[in-house]
């Protein structure tokens, strides 16, 4: 596994309630941008992980694991790799959320939120 330099670590603040209620808010107007398939987490998903986390913020990611338990622990390790936090989880999405203070803000889902 590759060490992304924008990985904050296990030190990741809990997101407080009304900012996880604010990027459900702006999550739910978004589509899923990566795609997690029948070959699991693999390094060409991480990469566009990486490359979205960085760019947006705040994405969807669809997981197209039929068992619950799997699909659960892919999640996990999604987050976990990426230093992404869950948002929300519903059905086969995840709303995932990492702070980019460098973010360009005409990519960034939370930045054009707030205009």
């Amino acid at each position: 596994m590759p060490a992304f330099s924008a990985h904050p670590g296990p030190d990741i603040m809990p997101l407080d309630a009304d900012f996880r209620k604010r990027l459900r808010g702006i999550g739910h107007r978004l589509n899923p941008v990566v795609t997690v398939a029948a070959k699991g987490l693999t390094e060409g998903v991480y990469a566009e992980a990486e490359r979205a986390l960085s760019d947006h913020e705040l994405i969807k990611v669809r997981f197209s694991i039929a068992d619950r338990v799997e699909r659960g622990a892919a999640i996990t390790a999604f987050c976990e790799h990426t230093g992404a936090q869950s948002v929300q989880e519903i059905g086969k999405i995840a709303l995932v959320y990492r702070h980019n203070p460098d973010a360009d803000p005409r990519l960034s889902n939370l930045r054009q939120s707030a205009e």
